[in-house]
């Protein structure tokens, strides 16, 4: 039996459709973006090519990056809502020791997806109950745990243009949750 003859036309219209279809579920919904950090020990650890490598394997688009140094008074502004606790001078001291790659992280459900990847905040624990996060790779313990990721929608519609003041008016978050 010989298979049917599908015209050009025939052909064209089933791309036009499925092209429709696609742009009508999936044009319309704009990415989520959150903003995530490689601290000094993930710089000095050289674990950087291989933290980028696992954001790109796990669905992420890197939009934006750079290598920044801190100063102590851009790392008390970062952290502001930390400041009465006890291990802030701490945290300024680790955040100043060396220089951090600071990125805007892209893809669906980006926040809530980046937190998981990274890990529980404490890299000791995370080595136990998430052995495959980053954290548990890189980190050491609750406070050099190599990287830094938003926590809500609105915490990354602060800290992105805090570092790409050109993207102010670009950050979307689209649900709250951690």
């Amino acid at each position: 039996m010989r298979t049917p003859f599908v015209g050009f036309s025939s052909i064209l219209v089933l791309l036009v459709f499925v092209s429709a279809s696609c742009s009508s579920t999936h044009g319309s919904m704009e990415m989520e973006r959150t903003l995530a950090i490689i601290k000094p020990d993930g710089l000095i650890g050289n674990y950087t090519d291989d933290i980028k490598r696992t954001i790109v394997e796990y669905g992420f688009s890197i939009f934006k990056e750079k290598i920044v140094q801190l100063d102590q008074a851009t790392v008390e502004k970062f952290y502001a809502e930390h400041s009465s606790k006890c291990f802030f001078s701490r945290l300024i001291k680790y955040m100043t020791s060396g220089p951090v790659l600071v990125m805007v992280l892209e893809k669906d459900n980006a926040i809530a997806d980046w937190r998981a990847l990274m890990g529980p905040t404490d890299a000791s624990k995370a080595k136990i109950t998430h052995p495959h996060s980053i954290r548990a790779k890189c980190g050491l313990d609750i406070e050099r745990n190599c990287v830094h990721g938003s926590d809500s929608p609105n915490s990354a519609q602060r800290e992105i243009p805090f570092f790409f003041q050109e993207l102010s008016a670009d950050v979307v978050g689209e649900h709250d949750e951690l």
